[in-house]
């Protein structure tokens, strides 16, 4: 079974509460228990971490070097400018893939250029919860593929 590493980084704990016209209704946690409940059936077991911190996000990236298949992350507001989190991704050698809820490109200027997307193997955005549910099946189709 392979192991994906599903990271949300600053205010996604608030989801469901914070700007729900931008981010929608459903809690971080309601989304998770969905994409648990969709991990089976493409033969995927979850680790689920949060965290408002950059350091605590890089010590988990670091974490998951050797253990993990995958990483699928929503970075928050780190996508703009944490080159501290590019680094660590790129350093570990492990597939991610990039979600965001609302389409960061459609939104304030600072939002469309994101330092992590040319580590990733994917960006997904603009579909609210469905986002994450979208990059766990890419994430899926990439590791079949690619072993």
């Amino acid at each position: 079974m392979k192991q994906i590493l599903v990271m949300n980084g600053p205010n996604l704990n608030m989801l469901g509460i914070r700007e729900p016209g931008v981010y929608g209704t459903l809690s971080l946690e309601a989304i998770n228990a969905g994409l648990e409940a969709a991990a089976g059936a493409w033969g995927i077991s979850l680790e689920f971490f949060q965290s408002n911190h950059e350091g605590a996000l890089i010590d988990k990236i670091h974490e998951a070097y050797g253990v993990k298949d995958g990483i699928v992350i929503n970075p928050g507001a780190f996508t703009h400018y944490s080159y501290a989190i590019r680094d660590a991704l790129s350093g570990i050698s492990l597939p991610v893939i990039e979600v965001h809820l609302s389409n960061i490109h459609k939104r304030e200027p600072f939002r469309h250029t994101s330092v992590l997307a040319p580590v990733c193997i994917g960006q997904i955005a603009g579909f609210g919860a469905y986002t994450y549910e979208l990059g766990l099946a890419a994430m899926a189709h990439y590791l079949k593929e690619n072993g």
